[in-house]
């Protein structure tokens, strides 16, 4: 078992308090052909400086930022390197210092949190975070490949040129250890389908029942067409900014108390981990975890650790003891059924 030093475990400290103060966003489709990518997160921007009735003039808070980040999932898509410099000279943003960041699927949390990492450190007072997905530019085919190129190379994306046969083997092994069913995951596409029809924005919104979801066709399998995410094209940013900031823009910022994770690229080298204690788990829960479970080591193939890991971190930052009790609203990353079940027991 691989275990943590004390300075692995540090709980991030930062030197001020940072704020959320606005966000804008286009709706999200398929296909987006009438705007070019730039436009699209043009129009994202205008929106959170327009929209969301702050106290001062858009062109004056333009005028405020100090520092933006920018998140894409992948550089291939819109044939483009170095995308976010050509996004921020679209936005009239230069010469301020901007960051590009790519983590797969968590993209857009370590966008904000290295927006937020600006703004905690004093390195900026007011500060963008915005992030984009331009998939409609390639045939499904090739950005189904592009998305398996985040599986390791080597060993993994030559096994299959599709990200879902990434997640299949999981769900599969989850269903073996936990005795979880098929009629499970598809509530949870049930769910956040129905979700979705209350944003005017959102791709794939729709009323959907159980049968329906377990009625269709399988991706890679055990998962279906509706268990699985889309190809996609939109733009969505977000205003940082210091106390002070904050509350000169608006009576009600939103305080944010961020941290990330990471694992092994490859699922072959999760190596045995001791289990990060949540503030309200105890050893005793763990105890016979494994051999409760079939024996195997943690995290495997059915946990997170790098979920798990973020968590360990801001609860602590928050000063969260029990999330059962203290949250009120959970949003996960949903990329497939199983990694939304997956990511509930991760996060405790």
């Amino acid at each position: 078992m691989i275990k943590f030093g004390k300075g692995n475990l540090r709980i991030p400290k930062w030197e001020r308090p940072v704020y959320a103060v606005a966000g804008g966003l286009t709706g999200y489709r398929k296909r987006f052909p009438e705007y070019k990518l730039e436009e699209l997160c043009m129009i994202a921007f205008r929106q959170m400086l327009e929209d969301n009735d702050l106290k001062l003039d858009p062109l004056e808070i333009k005028g405020l930022l100090n520092y933006a980040a920018y998140g894409a999932f992948a550089d291939h898509f819109q044939d483009q390197l170095l995308c976010e410099a050509k996004v921020h000279d679209y936005l009239g943003l230069d010469p301020l210092f901007n960051t590009g960041i790519k983590t797969g699927g968590a993209t857009g949390g370590s966008t904000v949190l290295n927006a937020a990492m600006a703004i905690a450190s004093g390195y900026a007072d007011v500060a963008l975070a915005m992030g984009w997905e331009r998939m409609d530019e390639v045939d499904t085919k090739t950005g189904n490949f592009y998305i398996a190129t985040a599986a390791c190379k080597d060993f993994e994306t030559r096994l299959a040129r599709i990200y879902a046969s990434y997640y299949a083997p999981m769900a599969r092994r989850f269903a073996w250890k936990y005795n979880l069913s098929e009629e499970t995951r598809a509530k949870v596409a049930v769910k956040n389908r129905l979700y979705a029809c209350y944003s005017p924005y959102a791709q794939q919104a729709g009323r959907h029942t159980v049968e329906e979801v377990l009625a269709g066709k399988i991706i890679c399998d055990p998962l279906r067409v509706l268990e699985c995410c889309c190809m996609s094209v939109g733009a969505a940013c977000m205003l940082l900014c210091s106390e002070e900031m904050a509350y000169k823009l608006t009576d009600n910022p939103c305080q944010l108390f961020m941290a990330g994770g990471t694992h092994t690229l490859r699922v072959a080298d999760r190596r045995h981990m001791e289990i990060p204690l949540l503030p309200h788990e105890t050893p005793e829960m763990y105890r016979d975890f494994s051999r409760e479970a079939g024996g195997d080591r943690w995290p495997g193939f059915e946990s997170f650790l790098a979920a798990r890991f973020a968590a360990y971190l801001v609860y602590r930052m928050a000063g969260i003891e029990n999330p059962l009790k203290e949250l009120d609203l959970v949003e996960l990353h949903d990329a497939f059924t199983i990694s939304d079940i997956q990511t509930y027991g991760d996060i405790g």
